[in-house]
C-alpha cells in the first residue's frame, strides 16, 4: 500500500559550527536560523543522553560555504553512535574529502538561477557551480539535494531549471522547503510564494521523479498557509511532510494511505 512519513525530528539536535555568526547575511535569512541552534561544545557537555542523529549545520563563509573542515576533528570525536546530516554549501575538493569520513547524509541547497544566487545569497557564483559541487559530493556522499520553493523573495525563478538539473544529475531524494518572510532579514516584508505555485512545483517535481523520495522540508510559513499547502503535498504524492499540520495526517489517513511516524530528520 502506498506509505507517507510524517518526520517530527524531536531526536535530531541542529547545530551550528560558527555559533550565530554568518559572513553573507542572506536576504533570506540574515543569520536568524542560527540563533535557535546549538554549539558543538554545548552538544558535547550536554548532560544526559545522546541524540540519535546531528544536523550540523552553521554561517556561510564569503565563498558560500559553511566552514565544516575547520572543525572536522571535533565533529569527528563527537560522533559516536549518533548519525550525522552535514549541510554543507559550496565545498571544494579538499573539503569534500574530509566531510565524506562523517557524514552519514549531506544536505545541499541547490539553487536554479544565477540571478537568485547573486541576489539572495550575494555570491558571484553560478548554476553551474552548484551542478558541479553537487556532483562532486554525489561521489563521496549520499547527497540530499533541497530546492527552497520561492527562494528569491517570494518569487518563482529557478525551481523549474534545479528540478531539471536534478533529473540529469540524478537524486537519491529530493527535499523542498518553501520561503518563509523573517522578521530582521532583507526580505521581511516580502509574500511566500502563492499556494498554487508551490503546488505547481511540487506535481512537476513528482513527474519528473516517480519513483524518487520526495518530502515537504521543516522550512515552510505557518498558520493556514501550512494547513494548505500539508494538505496538496498530501494530493500531489508527496512522500513525507515534516511537522504536518493535523489536516495533512487526517487526509492521508482519508486517502487510504499508510503513514509511519519518525522522529528525525527527513534527510536521516
Amino acid at each position: 500500500m502506498p506509505r507517507i512519513y510524517f518526520y517530527y525530528p524531536n531526536k535530531t539536535t541542529a547545530v551550528s559550527v560558527t555559533g550565530q555568526e554568518c559572513q553573507l547575511n542572506c536576504a533570506h535569512c540574515g543569520g536568524r536560523y542560527l540563533k535557535h541552534m546549538k554549539t558543538l561544545a554545548e552538544v558535547a557537555s550536554a548532560p544526559g543522553p545522546q541524540p540519535a542523529s546531528l544536523l550540523i549545520s552553521g554561517g556561510c563563509t564569503t565563498e558560500g560555504k559553511v566552514p565544516l573542515a575547520a572543525h572536522i576533528a571535533q565533529i569527528s570525536a563527537l560522533k559516536q553512535n549518533m548519525r550525522y546530516n552535514l549541510h554543507v554549501g559550496l565545498l571544494d575538493n579538499q573539503d569534500i574529502s574530509g566531510i565524506a569520513k562523517i557524514a552519514d547524509v549531506v544536505s545541499f541547497d541547490f539553487v536554479g538561477s544565477d540571478d537568485t544566487i547573486r541576489e539572495v545569497f550575494g555570491l558571484n557564483r553560478s548554476v553551474q557551480d552548484y551542478s558541479v559541487c553537487y556532483q562532486k559530493l554525489s561521489q563521496n556522499c549520499i547527497v540530499i539535494p533541497h530546492i527552497c520553493i520561492g527562494l528569491d523573495g517570494g518569487q518563482i525563478k529557478g525551481e523549474y531549471r534545479a528540478i531539471r538539473e536534478l533529473k540529469a544529475l540524478g537524486a537519491p531524494a529530493i527535499t523542498f522547503i518553501v520561503f518563509t518572510p523573517t522578521r530582521g532579514t532583507k526580505f521581511a516584508d516580502c509574500q511566500p510564494p502563492a499556494i498554487e505555485a508551490v503546488l505547481e512545483v511540487l506535481v512537476e517535481a513528482r513527474e519528473e521523479f516517480p519513483d524518487t523520495p520526495l518530502s515537504l522540508g521543516c522550512m515552510r510559513p505557518g498558520g493556514s498557509y501550512r494547513r494548505q499547502i500539508d494538505k496538496l503535498a498530501v494530493q500531489a504524492g508527496i512522500n513525507g511532510i515534516v511537522n504536518p499540520a493535523a489536516e495533512a495526517v487526517k487526509l492521508a489517513c482519508e486517502l487510504g494511505l499508510v503513514s509511519e511516524r519518525r522522529e528525525e530528520c527527513c534527510a536521516l
